[in-house]
């Protein structure tokens, strides 16, 4: 009798083997301090990577140019042939090679260490960037020489449009959503924001080229998916310029790895700071604002922030930061330009500390362009339900006139499809879905009509009548009944058939569960 055939799971990725194993080897560590000691070790076998690719080219460079090979090694320790190309300088000591070499040596974490140090003392960009003590007395130095010889046997030194770049980036992109679910309370993802609602904000942002800020930068993840989206559509990453502020100083110091890993410089300040105590960038307007702030701080407020000008449609409750955030938000936009952001869908209905009348004021001058209601679960860190606000100053020019008075609404509640038991995931389809209804909408001549239970166009007298609520469930109505062309004749015989057969199975059941308990009554 032939096996019935065995079901073949998927093969794993790259970044799945990598955490798996490294995973095994964390130890007693907590998530939250591991984090840093593998991606700090990702981050230096990145740059080394890089460095060792210039200089195998470099090699090449100067072969061709009839160098005689005495006089080649002295060009190969050229600082500037390798910074002109922005590649970062790794001294001798700091290089992958050497840290493989002593992976199994009781010292490999001062030797780690003394390498982030020469990094950061020749690289400006970096210092008091990398993390260090990796030569503690708590981190297990055997399980540290595993993940030095696990990360080393990555084998990035292709020199063409699928090298180090991406495939690291990958992983390290991998790595931080895999933190993020590891960790537990409210930091669990505060460094990290799912792809895919990232990549929903700057599809339907669509920042080309411009100044893109995000305020509550996280480890850089919006200013990640804005370069590809550059990068995808035929631009370079420097069509876009990119400032940023953080105010976990671990944080920071992640996004700032994060960006130079991936080849983007950016104006994330000189240190941490708090966005509204301490704006590092209070001259900015950006042309896109693309941020996911952390959901309804209770303890942002000072008293030296009461008249503010960024409070130019109502000073926040001090309760709640939610408003204080739009209206950061706004301030920093360029007189075209437009925002895109999270928030918890309480924003959209609270009416507590005057944030309905802030709420009314911006829908009233036009700033609010469209809300998307987003699935649950979404997050690794909270199940609050969680809405996108596009909000604009540039609603009068583009074609977008017409839409002046006029907030568009999409319940994407039902979208999206469960990665597991607690994350929900957005497919390409379905961002495309929700970006494409956007984009047809604000054209005007893009095609757009209202879709009964998903998208509708509301005129302020509509908004009024509802308080100015802004939930989209209470605009989009219910979905469509599809269209029944069954005869009630052959429908009432099919369904028929199909309840008497679910009562001769239901019989077929009830015989099995008599017959299994009456061998376990006998024995």
């Amino acid at each position: 009798m032939a096996k019935p055939a065995t079901k073949l799971k998927p093969a794993k990725t790259l970044e799945q083997t990598l955490w798996e194993t490294a995973d095994k080897l964390r130890g007693n560590q907590e998530p939250s301090e591991y984090k840093h000691v593998v991606l700090g070790l990702v981050f230096l076998k990145y740059v080394s990577d890089r460095f060792e690719e210039r200089r195998e080219q470099l090699k090449v460079e100067l072969a061709a140019d009839g160098i005689k090979s005495e006089r080649i090694n002295s060009f190969l320790e050229e600082r500037d042939e390798y910074t002109s190309h922005n590649v970062f300088w790794v001294p001798e000591k700091a290089r992958w090679g050497m840290i493989q070499d002593s992976a199994k040596h009781p010292q490999i974490g001062e030797i780690i260490d003394n390498a982030m140090d020469l990094i950061e003392k020749e690289n400006p960009s970096l210092r008091g960037v990398l993390p260090r003590n990796y030569g503690r007395e708590g981190l297990d130095k055997r399980r540290l020489g595993e993940l030095v010889d696990l990360i080393g046997s990555i084998g990035f030194t292709e020199m063409d449009d699928h090298g180090a770049d991406d495939v690291l980036g990958r992983v390290y992109e991998y790595f931080l959503g895999q933190f993020a679910g590891k960790e537990t309370g409210k930091d669990a993802g505060a460094f990290y924001t799912p792809r895919s609602v990232v990549k929903t904000l700057v599809e339907m942002l669509e920042p080309y080229r411009g100044r893109v800020y995000d305020p509550a930068a996280g480890s850089g993840g919006m200013f990640v998916q804005s370069a590809e989206f550059v990068k995808a559509h035929g631009g370079k990453r420097t069509d876009i310029s990119v400032y940023g502020q953080e105010f976990t100083d671990t944080t920071w110091k992640l996004a700032k790895m994060n960006l130079a890993l991936r080849g983007i410089e950016a104006d994330m300040g000189s240190h941490s700071a708090d966005s509204f105590g301490e704006d590092l960038h209070p001259d900015l307007r950006a042309d896109y604002v693309i941020a996911n702030p952390p959901f309804n701080i209770s303890d942002w407020w000072d008293p030296k922030l009461a008249d503010d000008p960024r409070w130019q449609y109502g000073t926040p409750p001090q309760g709640n930061a939610n408003f204080a955030w739009v209206q950061h938000f706004i301030y920093h936009l360029a007189p075209n330009g437009t925002a895109g952001f999270v928030l918890a869908n309480g924003s959209l209905s609270s009416k507590s500390g005057g944030e309905g009348e802030i709420r009314r004021k911006l829908v009233e001058a036009g700033l609010v362009d469209c809300i998307v209601a987003m699935p649950d679960k979404l997050f690794f860190n909270t199940g609050i339900p969680v809405s996108l606000w596009f909000v604009s100053k540039g609603r009068d020019g583009n074609g977008h006139r017409e839409r002046r008075d006029e907030v568009l609404f999409i319940d994407a509640r039902k979208l999206g499809s469960m990665e597991t038991r607690r994350l929900r995931v957005l497919a390409n389809d379905d961002i495309e879905k929700i970006a494409g209804t956007y984009h047809a909408w604000r054209n005007h001549d893009g095609g757009y009509e209202d879709v009964p239970g998903f998208a509708k166009s509301a005129n302020f007298d509509l908004i009024e009548k509802h308080d100015f609520v802004l939930t989209p469930g209470r605009y989009v109505g219910a979905k469509a009944a599809e269209v029944d062309d069954e005869p009630i004749g052959e429908k009432i015989e099919r369904l028929t058939k199909e309840l008497f057969a679910e009562f001769e199975h239901g019989h077929e059941l009830e015989d099995l569960v008599r017959e299994r308990l009456g061998a376990i009554y006998v024995g």
